[in-house]
């Protein structure tokens, strides 16, 4: 039975589905080392470098910043390097959550399986990669997880980053739902101003890399989705509207 005004969930994935920052994080520092670079990135760095979205960006951000000389005559040798090095760091990853290093957020599952009872639709909006998808989902959801959801955006289909609303965007193409059916889960503030220019209210549940953010705007500001249910959303949808 589908609720009324609600009829999709749309979920970031780093830091929103699961507390993947830190693991992140660890597979970027084997990357480094594996390409006898001598860059450590600390917690602090990284919270930082959060602000950029997307993991290839990321790493030619930090790039700029530790030699501001790169020449633009080398820009497409530098990128086959990023694309090497992220190679490197998304099978660390990968390597990572099969074995166990990371878990779904409290009370994520139950809502998840909570909509889809309710006859509601699923979608992923993020900027990570589709295997770093699978290799969480698929250890959380099982094999078949994919045809949970009605629609996946990811850093293949949108290749412009939060916090410009692209993915969100075409999320709500896939679903063939308005904005105001629908709510959007993030954790950071560059998701916030994605899911928001893209019309959605939005949940946010932050972690210990995003909890300084401002999040002005956000429909509510929870610490975790366990005591978070399909009847509160609406009623906070409800509210919104009114």
């Amino acid at each position: 039975m589908v609720t009324g005004s609600l009829n999709a969930l749309i979920f970031d994935v780093d830091g929103t589905l699961a507390d993947t920052e830190s693991v992140h994080m660890a597979a970027f520092n084997h990357a480094f080392a594996e390409m006898g670079m001598d860059w450590v990135w600390t917690e602090a760095m990284y919270t930082e470098l959060l602000e950029i979205s997307g993991g290839k960006e990321r790493i030619l951000h930090y790039w700029r910043q530790v030699n501001p000389d790169i020449k633009e005559l080398d820009a497409h040798a530098l990128q086959d390097r990023i694309n090497h090095i992220h190679d490197i760091k998304t099978a660390a990853y990968e390597s990572a959550v099969n074995s166990g290093a990371v878990q779904l957020r409290p009370g994520v599952l139950a809502l998840l399986d909570e909509a889809l009872a309710a006859g509601l639709q699923l979608a992923i909006a993020t900027t990570t990669s589709p295997v770093n998808i699978a290799a969480l989902l698929r250890g959380a959801m099982g094999d078949n997880w994919r045809l949970n959801f009605t629609a996946i955006g990811d850093a293949s289909t949108a290749p412009i980053k939060k916090p410009h609303p692209q993915v969100y965007l075409q999320m709500l193409d896939a679903l063939q739902l308005p904005a105001s059916q629908c709510l959007a889960f993030e954790d950071s503030a560059n998701g916030l101003r994605a899911a928001s220019a893209a019309g959605l209210a939005t949940i946010i549940t932050p972690n210990a890399f995003t909890a300084h953010h401002d999040f002005t705007g956000a429909l509510r500001v929870v610490p975790d989705l366990s005591h978070v249910s399909l009847a509160q959303l609406i009623d906070w949808q409800n509210s919104r509207k009114g």
